[in-house]
């Protein structure tokens, strides 16, 4: 078997690459099995991770860039799996990973996965409430180096089977090919949930003294159903919008080839680096100007407006606050800055954090998740409201999306995102009904958050 794999390899463009894997997982049959997880690795010449999976036909498919760093993955198969279709304890959760991260000492072992924004009510097939892989086979660039990893999972005590299993992917991995621009596709109906009515109906409850008294904020959302003529590959999609706007995350899961969950996040949920804690308050939002001169009266406009001042001050104290509880220290920028995307902009304070000792991942989210930049504060109200009355269940637009990892975590929020199935993208957008919110402005803001993703895929 080993035989005929490095033949049917040759000329690959992995070809010298998984000749020394296979080696390794031959070594494998000759000694002891210490952890039930073992990852090995080797450099490869660099690629452009999408469009090699983009070809690959192993699923799941992942795809993983930071905002703030040189680095990006791509990974197929699983060769371990926490899935939870429906309510998820984030207690027992947390439980699982640990067990799972005990298994092994090796300091580059991910998860990747994600949290849906509600854990209470019905999610997605397939991306469940919670649903985190170890992949079977991972390209990993750093910089100008990359990396072929392949895990392997020996819990089932038949190192044989699990070795043949890591062949049989490798012998399955296809060749990167170019990303074409796609083409426009022909619009064939759309349809929005909330419409129009209805949203300005939720803004003006919303609004209500009476109401916003209790609950000076809620993030209401909208699902916009938008059918085509053709099919619609994520990744081509992912990667036009990765160039249109680079400062934010770009991820995706693919679990089958029915749907897609692609993002281009600016928002960052949190990076953990040890015991230190990033994280951020970006809630407020205006336009890009035409030129340089009215950008920057926009952004003036919009440090200077006070509803959108105090959307993003509701924000971060909230995020200051449960983070007391879990840190030695807590310190958050006073004054918003502006941080700018391809047709928006929004205002940003950086927050940052030294945790105590451990305070685990599942801590984090439980109480960082999801944050009143897409849910509202007091959470529980805001939340029992987009439950009762937003009309639609959001799955992952709005949840939590990253990987997991002993040293390192990070976790984006899944906003600017889309849901990929036959001849349909599913887009998503939200705003923050605070006092003083005008619906008609909001609905705009809706719209001028969906342009970049629409732009790259139907003529207007």
């Amino acid at each position: 078997m080993l035989l005929y794999e490095r033949y049917r390899l040759a000329g690959h463009f992995f070809s010298s690459q998984f000749s020394e894997l296979i080696t390794k997982l031959e070594q494998l049959r000759n000694v002891p099995i210490c952890d039930p997880i073992v990852q090995l690795s080797v450099e490869t010449a660099a690629l452009p991770l999408i469009s090699w999976l983009s070809a690959q036909t192993i699923y799941p498919k992942i795809y993983w860039h930071g905002r703030d760093r040189n680095e990006d993955v791509a990974a197929i198969g699983s060769c371990k799996t926490f899935y939870f279709a429906d309510q998820v304890d984030d207690n027992a959760l947390a439980q699982i990973y640990q067990q799972q991260r005990n298994k092994t000492n090796h300091q580059d072992i991910r998860y990747y996965g994600g949290l849906a924004f509600d854990r209470t009510v019905e999610c997605w097939p397939e991306f469940g409430c919670a649903h985190f892989i170890l992949p079977r086979i991972e390209l990993r660039r750093s910089g100008n180096h990359v990396r072929v990893l392949v895990n392997l999972n020996f819990e089932n005590g038949e190192p044989e089977d699990e070795i043949q299993s890591a062949l049989n992917a490798i012998a399955m991995v296809q060749k990167p090919r170019p990303l074409s621009p796609p083409n426009k596709l022909t619009l064939m109906g759309r349809s929005d949930l909330p419409n129009f009515a209805r949203w300005k109906e939720l803004v003006e409850q919303v609004t209500q003294a009476n109401f916003i008294n209790s609950t000076p904020k809620v993030v209401l959302s909208r699902h916009s159903q938008i059918d085509v003529d053709d099919n619609i590959d994520p990744w081509t999609v992912l990667a036009c919008w990765q160039g249109r706007n680079p400062n934010s995350f770009q991820f995706g899961f693919q679990f089958s080839p029915e749907r897609a969950f692609i993002s281009c996040s600016p928002e960052r949920l949190y990076l953990r680096r040890q015991q230190e804690l990033f994280t951020e308050a970006l809630a407020g939002t205006t336009v890009r100007g035409l030129n340089p001169e009215e950008d920057n009266v926009l952004a003036q406009a919009l440090l200077d407006d006070i509803k959108n001042s105090h959307e993003n001050q509701l924000v971060r104290k909230h995020i200051v606050d449960v983070l007391t509880p879990l840190s030695q220290y807590v310190g958050a920028d006073e004054q918003p800055k502006i941080f700018k995307l391809n047709h928006i902009q929004h205002l940003h304070r950086a927050i940052r954090a030294q945790l105590k000792p451990g305070v685990s991942d599942f801590e984090l989210l439980r109480a960082l998740h999801p944050t009143p930049a897409v849910g509202g504060l007091p959470r529980e109200a805001a939340l029992n409201f987009i439950r009762q009355r937003e009309g639609y269940a959001r799955g992952w637009y709005a949840g939590a999306c990253g990987y997991l990892n002993h040293h390192e975590s990070e976790f984006s929020v899944a906003i600017r995102s889309a849901l990929i199935e036959p001849r349909r993208i599913n887009l998503f957008a939200g705003a923050g009904i605070v006092a003083g919110s005008d619906p008609e402005a909001e609905w705009q803001e809706l719209e001028n958050k969906l342009a970049t993703v629409l732009s790259i895929l139907i003529d207007f």
